[in-house]
């Protein structure tokens, strides 16, 4: 038989054994679709009847303590913010909602996500305190998520190394809903509870759902917790969808999730929201507002948004024009609608008074992910969320509080997640327990003109496992297991992380490692193992092809 012949029949084969495959994969991703369908019942959408305050105050909201608006965004890249940067598909789409919170208060130009992953910041934002002191070193993930991320991405084609998957880590970790910040651990919540306020949750947790680990079981009065992740059903007349066939976690994502709320429950009792997530959220947390205007709040309004799965309103999508790809006009859409957000809750506040005398604080908690496969989200920055690049942990951090904050006003010092608690907390007048340890540091001093030197000496840590990294004024330095690599950067003089000094710098090296080693001596045990340890290309997109050339790091969850 001639060789060409072999050839042909050598590639059908491959084919063959390519397409049983997949359709092997989209048969177990079914079976997850049809479970997700059926492990609990949904009841339509509900009223919900907020908890009110006074019908008349008792003290001019101008002298009472602040009111508190936490809006934090999920996967947000620090490019989709027109005020740092072009603004999303090229500037097409600009924020000018989440850019007046800049122009009208104060923006940490130097502000960092304590991890390169969610769930991690979510938990330093509510103690102040690293997963060296709290054990929550990694992000929960749904059960089988990670056995089928990894089947998946095993046959994805992109060229990075095999993601390695823990059976026995797997098998070792609590349920779901239990893998989350112990109950002794003290939030900001609690304690703002305790000084008066009334406390309010609305949208993502990620924190744990049961055994006191829920939102209204960790200091909010109320909570409208996100029980499952779409943003509409995927069916509904007026969505947009866009599926990532080339990211094994989007399709893992539409697979297991349902359009699920609930309402001061960990996961019993759910029901549909009552509209596009974003848009409902927001319409719960304006009449939180004004339910709660004759009396000090706190409301943390934790957006899903721009998280996959991608999903936008017809209404969003016509508005933002013709963008291409597809993908990336969705994604606009969802930017569109978190900007929308921002400036209706402001709106409100102003609506009602409350405006000069209320903390409005935005963030993220990580940047943006190379998995959307669009490029330029974190732009100028270098890296994906997951990672400890820049891309990965530089997020926004703006503070509007008109009482307080000159307008305008623009902080060099480093800042972070931890930072948030105590910065909250001092800012209301609330007393830090005596025995409560914390990582972070007040940041009122410089949002009120004055200047902390100590800020910008002070180094600051982050951990995934073997993959960790220190900042120490302007330089930074990253380490890792796999690939066995130290990355030292000068920030001051190369913010983008594109000349690795460490073989140069041995002195230097030397001394953040010191650092990492004494911030991590007598560390806390992690909760629970991590299950999965998963190679994100540096400087791609997981939409492109990796090759030998390309830098790549791991990084355990």
């Amino acid at each position: 038989m001639p060789f060409r012949v072999y050839g042909i029949i050598l590639s059908v084969s491959l084919s063959l054994v390519a397409v049983a495959y997949y359709k092997r994969d989209e048969l177990l991703l079914g079976i997850i679709k049809h479970r997700s369908a059926n492990e609990f019942s949904i009841a339509g959408p509900r009223t919900l009847q907020w908890a009110r305050g006074l019908e008349e105050a008792e003290t001019d909201v101008n002298v009472r303590a602040p009111n508190v608006v936490l809006i934090v965004a999920d996967d947000l890249g620090y490019n989709d913010i027109s005020t740092f940067g072009g603004g999303v598909a090229s500037g097409k789409v600009r924020t000018p909602n989440i850019d007046a919170l800049a122009a009208e208060g104060a923006s940490f130009v130097n502000s960092y996500s304590g991890a390169g992953t969610c769930a991690p910041s979510r938990a330093m934002l509510m103690t102040g305190r690293y997963p060296t002191r709290t054990g929550f070193n990694f992000t929960p993930m749904p059960s089988g998520m990670g056995k089928m991320v990894s089947r998946l991405a095993e046959r994805s084609g992109t060229g990075l190394p095999p993601v390695l998957f823990d059976t026995a880590a797997e098998d070792s970790k609590p349920p779901y809903q239990l893998q989350g910040l112990p109950a002794e651990e003290v939030t900001v919540a609690e304690l703002m509870r305790e000084a008066g306020y009334h406390t309010v949750h609305i949208g993502k947790w990620h924190l744990g759902r049961q055994n006191g680990m829920a939102p209204h079981e960790q200091g909010f009065n109320e909570s409208l917790l996100m029980t499952s992740g779409l943003y509409l059903p995927e069916e509904h007349p007026d969505v947009v969808n866009a599926k990532l066939d080339f990211d094994p976690i989007d399709r893992f994502l539409w697979a297991r999730m349902t359009f699920a709320n609930s309402y001061n429950s960990g996961n019993d009792d759910a029901f549909e929201p009552g509209g596009y997530l974003t848009d409902y959220w927001t319409d719960e947390a304006v009449k939180v507002i004004e339910a709660n205007r004759n009396r000090p709040f706190f409301l943390y309004l934790a957006h899903w948004g721009v998280h996959t799965p991608l999903q936008a309103t017809r209404e969003d999508y016509e508005a933002v024009g013709e963008i291409t790809p597809h993908r990336l006009r969705v994604y606009a859409a969802m930017i569109r609608a978190l900007d929308r957000s921002v400036g209706r809750v402001v709106d409100a506040l102003d609506a009602y008074g409350l405006g000069n005398n209320t903390i409005v604080m935005f963030t993220s908690d990580n940047g943006g992910p190379g998995y959307l496969g669009l490029p330029d989200i974190n732009t100028p920055f270098r890296g994906w969320k997951i990672t400890q690049f820049e891309g990965g942990i530089r997020v926004p951090l703006l503070v509007r509080w008109p009482a307080s904050v000159r307008r305008g006003t623009s902080i060099d010092a480093p800042s972070a997640h931890i930072d948030v608690m105590p910065t909250l907390l001092a800012a209301t007048g609330i007393q830090l327990p005596e025995d409560l340890e914390i990582d972070g540091v007040n940041l009122t001093p410089v949002l009120e003109g004055g200047q902390q030197p100590a800020l910008v000496d002070r180094p600051l840590f982050w951990q995934a496992g073997h993959y960790k990294a220190v900042r120490s004024g302007q330089w930074k330095l990253q380490v890792a297991d796999r690939p066995q690599k130290r990355w030292l950067f000068n920030l001051a003089e190369d913010p983008g992380e594109t000349q690795n000094l460490a073989d140069s710098n041995p002195a230097k090296v030397g001394e953040l490692l010191s650092l990492l080693h004494d911030h991590l001596e007598g560390a806390r045990d992690p909760l629970y193992q991590a299950t999965l340890d998963a190679p994100v290309a540096i400087d791609k997109t997981l939409a492109d092809t990796f090759d030998s050339t390309d830098e790549w790091v791991s990084v355990p969850n």
